[in-house]
């Protein structure tokens, strides 16, 4: 569940921070000739996971991360969360994925600061299971705190996903009262980060608005920078508005598509 300028970010906290400094063999976990230990550093031990993990070894990846999880190190505890999330390396186990996504959140962190990115993408997990519940589990559907998280992840910290999230749920009436202009707000606030979904939603609310030309524009535009994921259901949002839209409109709408697309 996840986006353009924030995933670059996520990218850069670990790979700039991991492959410029690690020069780590892929050697098992705790070899003599790894220079590692349950006892090494919590970053010497994130380097060593995140090599390992990379290297295929999960389950040395796993280890590691426990261990450095245990001294306190967030950037471990959230990809400890997401072997969890994913079942890469143990037992897929959402809950457990719940329980660590939570202790990330519950921590709290300054805006701009370097555990900020896995901060904010513990705060989108946590709400996507608030939204489908986990089955088994005491983590039930919960609308209203999936909305507040998004909120917090969109508001305090201007993520592009969240930001789209928030939309949808205030546009659906999803968690609250339903409400199109703050839907609009929010969903306008992601297309402006590069959201090709905010995008082509906002353009659908402006179409059925009677903003035929700049929302079929929006749509149209969105095709062209919509993830492989959102591209069906992107094109299909557009096809059906191309559809209703007469001659005119349409024209009008293709030729402002590229301006639309880099309006700020």
């Amino acid at each position: 569940m996840v986006n353009s300028v924030w995933e670059r970010s996520l990218a850069i906290a670990v790979s700039v921070l991991l492959l410029s400094f690690c020069n780590c063999p892929s050697a098992r976990a705790f070899d003599i000739k790894s220079g590692i230990s349950k006892d090494s550093g919590p970053f010497d031990l994130f380097k060593f996971g995140y090599n390992a993990q990379k290297n295929g070894n999960t389950e040395d990846a796993v280890e590691a991360y426990r261990y450095a999880a245990e001294k306190g190190h967030t950037g471990s505890r959230w990809a400890l969360a997401n072997m969890y999330a994913d079942g890469d390396g143990v037992v897929k186990n959402d809950y457990e994925a719940f329980k660590i996504y939570s202790e990330i959140a519950d921590q709290g962190v300054e805006p701009g600061s370097e555990d900020s990115v896995y901060f904010v993408h513990a705060l989108m997990a946590l709400a996507h299971y608030y939204r489908e519940g986990i089955a088994n589990s005491p983590v039930k559907i919960d609308l209203n705190q999936a909305r507040q998280l998004y909120f917090q992840a969109a508001s305090a910290f201007g993520f592009p996903d969240a930001q789209y999230q928030l939309g949808r749920m205030l546009l659906n009436g999803e968690g609250g009262k339903k409400n199109v202009q703050q839907a609009k707000k929010w969903l306008n606030l992601a297309r402006k980060n590069g959201h090709a979904g905010a995008m082509a939603l906002l353009g659908n609310v402006l179409f059925q608005e009677g903003q035929k030309e700049r929302g079929l524009a929006f749509m149209t535009a969105a095709i062209d920078k919509c993830a492989p994921k959102d591209c069906p259901w992107i094109e299909d949002l557009q096809e059906r508005a191309f559809s209703l839209a007469d001659e005119k409109v349409r024209r009008v709408a293709v030729a402002m598509a590229p301006e639309v697309s880099q309006q700020p």
